[in-house]
């Protein structure tokens, strides 16, 4: 079952996610086992690379990709959001990506493109995206400082990281996972279909490729909250069919759950949420499509909204299908603990509150 009419929908749109869809389909994502981290979806992340050139739709066409928007990354998101795929898709083909065509640092993209090479962002410090909250530095060419929340760190070939130069200034740099002072430490965290990692820096060698660190860092939020959104909305939608699906055939008393008043008004209230979601998220996805001067705003306005749908509609899900909903057979907690682990990331629903609030009233 499908619900919803998605906001971006040109054929070419509609062609990718049908293709993606059913690429996912065939080839199921694994799923971790209780005392085991997940390994990454290497079979999907080939496919999505040669077959379907997933990781080269945000790159120029000069330099390896499909010169395609926002709104394409935007699907594939959204899809794979839905299956929760180990792919270094969001932190590499996503972020790392932008933050490179940000600094205008093309040459690491032709790698990133075709899938062979993953980049990752270090940017958390102190458990906070805030540009402000940022203490690492650059001095003679030498990075120091600790990342945290680096998605894909453990698997990067190359780390882009913002620090603050001697004169105060903030700007973004390249470093070698493999250079001299460079630490490297897989986190465990609450979602492990979401590798992270722990970088710290102990003089290491660092490039400068981005000297306007607050303009990068600012596109790179308005990214990070878009992207994201369109996993939380893939997820709430997927959580939502699975639901409806299950009150169908679950009984009692003689009859099918979803026949009940009740339920059906818990289902109706969550088919507000993800269709909500939709709305907010695609336009998001349209702002940065097309650079829209509120981009600001309507990033902030989706990350909010679809980081609590998210978490409201997957708590609903788990009691909706009872007994089964809790147990670790049932995918129903791997919702669970995506949702709760990514309305964190990136800034909670109250920071992007807050910076909504600061985009509208000018401060």
């Amino acid at each position: 079952m499908t619900l919803g009419t998605n906001v971006i929908s040109t054929d070419e749109q509609e062609e990718l996610r049908r293709t993606v869809r059913a690429l996912l389909a065939r080839n199921p994502p694994s799923r971790p086992e209780p005392d085991a981290e997940a390994g990454y979806d290497e079979t999907i992340w080939r496919l999505l690379a040669d077959q379907v050139g997933a990781f080269g739709l945000a790159v120029p066409v000069e330099h390896g990709g499909a010169g395609c928007t926002a709104a394409e990354t935007q699907v594939v998101c959204e899809e794979l959001g839905r299956t929760l795929a180990t792919l270094p898709y969001l932190g590499s083909a996503v972020l790392a990506t932008e933050a490179l065509l940000a600094c205008g640092a093309t040459d690491p993209l032709p790698g990133l493109a075709d899938g062979s090479r993953v980049g990752a962002v270090a940017w958390a410090e102190n458990g906070t995206w805030d540009p402000a909250a940022i203490r690492a530095r650059v001095r003679d060419g030498r990075l120091t400082g600790v990342k945290e929340h680096v998605l894909d760190g453990a698997r990067a070939d190359l780390l882009i990281v913002p620090a603050l130069t001697p004169d105060g200034d903030l700007a973004v740099h390249t470093v070698e996972p493999s250079a001299p002072g460079v630490q490297v430490e897989p986190l465990t965290t609450l979602d492990r279909t979401r590798p992270q990692a722990r970088v710290t820096f102990d003089g290491a060698p660092a490039r400068l490729i981005g000297a306007d660190g607050h303009r990068v860092l600012d596109r790179l939020l308005a990214v990070a909250a878009t992207a994201l959104s369109a996993e939380q909305l893939g997820g709430s939608a997927r959580c939502l069919e699975m639901t409806l699906d299950y009150v169908k055939v679950r009984e009692q008393f003689g009859r099918p759950i979803g026949s009940f008043q009740a339920v059906k008004h818990r289902l109706a209230d969550l088919y507000v949420l993800v269709e909500s979601a939709r709305s907010v998220s695609h336009d998001a996805a349209l702002a940065l499509a097309e650079n829209a001067p509120d981009l600001g705003v309507r990033a902030a306005t989706a990350q909010a909204y679809c980081a609590e749908a998210f978490s409201a509609v997957t708590a609903e899900t788990i009691q909706l299908h009872g007994g089964i909903g809790f147990t670790w057979e049932h995918e129903a907690h791997l919702y669970f603990k995506r949702a709760h682990s990514a309305a964190r990331l990136f800034g909670d629903a109250a920071w992007h509150r807050a910076r909504l609030a600061s985009h509208v009233l000018g401060g």
